[in-house]
């Protein structure tokens, strides 16, 4: 049986880059696009496209029933800064899109769901330096709440129903292809707008806050090899620790220097989103996802560097 995929949430800073890289895999009429906005016109047209809201039950079950879907990407959410503008609603949608999606693949007997956590689970008290898989979790954002909440669902679902549920705590994401939406580590993608229109940059995070990040080709590839790799492998059904290079805006913007020699960086101050930075992880343990499907990044900072900024000069 051939598969069908659905992506919930495909016009985001994931969704996008996943689409494209599934249908290259899969083909392009076997992934469906879904989002609440409308696509842009590459995505719209490289594929089917169904206008979905994740707590509209009815409209997903009609999308389940339609497509018979064998995997399912959910990556419809509120990040962590937009979140906390909006607490009632990102709960509302981190929760309840996740329950409804987690019903309807039992109901349709989907082989496979995804759903993507974060490092915005760890907590003021959780390790800072290679954040251990399993250690003390006290998010103090409702991203990181709802996020949390969510991994103890999917385990839940797998260990009550069986459902194959598969799950990655991403870090800060970085890409050129699609803009941020609303997180704590944005920052790490606009610098290099802005390096290359302005030739300086305001951080919104002091010049010490080291946090885990990752280029989002490495994001990509590393959840399309967990949702290749055998069930009997795999023995984490909350979410993945997962890394690939941890950074301090100094530090990148050094980098960018090599590039942009008179490049300029300085600080806002009290920006909201420091105090999210200070409670979460400066680097990750990602054992696990190395020794139980072979992890292993590709992107260090001076390779991502190059490729940022030669793709935004085009």
């Amino acid at each position: 049986m051939k598969d069908k995929i659905l992506v919930l949430g495909s016009n985001g800073q994931i969704g996008t880059e996943l689409v494209t890289a599934l249908r290259a895999g899969y083909g392009s009429n076997n992934v469906i696009a879904c989002d609440i906005r409308r696509p842009d016109y590459e995505i719209k047209n490289a594929g089917p496209f169904e206008f979905v809201n994740v707590l509209d039950k009815d409209i997903l079950k009609a999308i389940f029933e339609k497509y018979q879907p064998t995997q399912v990407y959910l990556l419809a959410a509120l990040l962590s800064a937009t979140g906390e503008q909006n607490p009632k609603l990102a709960w509302d949608l981190n929760m309840n899109g996740l329950l409804n999606v987690l019903d309807l693949a039992l109901a349709y007997k989907t082989a496979k769901v995804y759903w993507p956590s974060s490092i915005a689970v760890f907590g003021p008290n959780s390790p800072k330096e290679q954040t251990p898989q399993y250690c003390t979790m006290d998010p103090n954002t409702i991203y990181g709440i709802s996020k949390l909440a969510g991994e103890r669902w999917c385990e839940y679902y797998h260990q009550k129903y069986g459902l194959d549920v598969r799950s990655i705590r991403y870090p800060g994401l970085i890409s050129w292809k699609a803009a941020p939406g609303g997180g704590t580590t944005d920052y790490a993608v606009h610098i290099f707008h802005e390096a290359l229109k302005k030739g300086s940059y305001a951080s919104f995070l002091s010049a010490e806050t080291e946090l885990p990040m990752m280029y989002m080709d490495d994001a990509i590839r590393g959840t399309i090899e967990l949702m290749d790799a055998p069930a009997e492998q795999l023995s984490i059904r909350s979410s993945y620790n997962f890394a690939g290079v941890s950074f301090t805006p100094e530090v990148l913007a050094s980098e960018i220097r090599k590039h942009i020699p008179d490049f300029k960086l300085s600080y806002a101050e009290h920006d909201p989103r420091q105090q999210i930075a200070d409670s979460w992880p400066k680097s990750i343990d990602d054992s696990y996802a190395q020794k139980e499907w072979g992890w292993k990044p590709e992107f260090d900072l001076a390779k991502m560097t190059t490729d940022m900024l030669t793709n935004l000069k085009k």
